[in-house]
């Protein structure tokens, strides 16, 4: 089955779809994004991904593409289309087309929105979670405003293949004073000798993650006492548990750090249990 796109307000065949030699996403990073889970045909914690999504345009300055209730359909009708029970939809919002200048194209010009929607097969997940992965450290490089959910990705990317090369699956941001910020695509998280959930907070310098968030629930639900703070590199190698959230990965564990085994090397008993207990506190949509 070919794969289907919404594309500025047509749904056609992936190959058939196009971007405009001048969309400002394409030329200059000039627009956001959101993924959102998709598990059993629904959609996980919708509301906070379009909050988020609103947040992101108003900090760009630019308007949501449509109502809220008409992008909900047309997000669920591109599931549909692709034949989605569990997996992932793109969302993304660009400043539009408009000849090629740094300023704002003139008022009115309509922003470009592209929706895609894949499967994935969870039991991939889960036997990666049931190891856990490896991640390397890299230098902060990032402009200051990654609490804004953009395109511009250049050095997540650049990091992410350093990771691969170095056959990690995920790069560990670090600040100049050796603290992690987060991760490529992910937040950042550890697990204290005493049992204490360690996370940066979300004010500034990361993104506030959406299963974040619910993690955030989780934990207080399962009575695991939590710490809003940053934390080294040494912090983390001397943990008890490490691990990574995002909407693709839940709590994924991190058994090693720069080559080095955090706690006994293997998954840990927090994360298994925030993992296992992340759709029971998060919202599914109807």
């Amino acid at each position: 089955m070919s794969r289907i796109a919404y594309v500025n307000g047509q749904y056609v065949p992936h190959r058939q779809a196009a971007v405009h030699i001048e969309d400002r996403g394409y030329q200059f990073a000039d627009g956001v994004y959101e993924v959102c889970e998709v598990r059993r045909g629904r959609m996980i914690d919708e509301r906070r991904h379009m909050e988020r999504l609103d947040r992101s345009l108003r900090e760009l300055r630019m308007a949501m593409p449509m109502p809220l209730k008409a992008l909900g359909i047309v997000l669920r009708e591109t599931i549909r289309r692709n034949r989605v029970r569990d997996g992932f939809v793109y969302l993304q919002v660009t400043r539009g087309v408009a000849p090629r200048d740094h300023y704002f194209p003139a008022p009115g010009t309509p922003a470009s929105i592209v929706v895609t929607a894949r499967a994935v097969d969870p039991a991939k997940g889960d036997a990666l979670a049931r190891q856990g992965i490896a991640v390397i450290t890299v230098p902060e490089n990032r402009w200051d405003r990654v609490d804004i959910k953009t395109v511009g990705l250049l050095p997540n990317v650049l990091a992410k293949q350093a990771a691969k090369e170095a056959g990690a699956r995920e790069a560990w941001f670090v600040d100049a004073d050796g603290r992690v910020t987060e991760g490529g695509s992910t937040n950042a998280w550890i697990v204290t000798s005493d049992g204490k959930l360690i996370t940066r907070p979300a004010e500034s310098g990361i993104l506030r993650g959406i299963t974040r968030t619910v993690m955030l629930d989780v934990a207080e639900k399962l009575q695991i006492r939590v710490e809003e703070r940053a934390f080294t590199v040494a912090e983390a190698l001397a943990a008890r548990e490490a691990f990574v959230t995002s909407a693709t990965n839940f709590a994924m564990p991190v058994v090693r750090i720069d080559g080095q085994q955090v706690g006994d090397g293997l998954p840990g008993p927090v994360t298994r249990a925030l993992r296992e207990n992340f759709h029971q506190h998060a919202e599914i949509a109807d």
